[in-house]
């Protein structure tokens, strides 16, 4: 299967984000971006099937991680 290219408009907060996680993770962009899909398909996948995701920390900031709007449209500007 043949690669298809996509341009993607990020706001600047957005954009210095990839780049942070690019350079830390010795990474290309493209690289995050796909990763990034990767696990989105996985949770995605795993909360469509009934299952429950949680955090892990101390009992004050242990809270059930109900997704970023799966299966929301992006209202962009946050």
């Amino acid at each position: 299967m043949a690669d298809t290219t996509m341009t993607l408009n990020l706001p600047q907060r957005e954009m210095d984000v990839l780049e942070q996680l690019a350079a830390h993770h010795d990474m290309t962009k493209t690289q995050v971006m796909r990763q990034a899909l990767r696990l989105y398909q996985k949770v995605h996948v795993r909360l469509q099937a009934g299952e429950r995701m949680f955090f892990s920390g101390d009992e004050k900031r242990a809270m059930e991680f109900v997704g970023i709007g799966l299966g929301e449209p992006d209202r962009g500007g946050d």
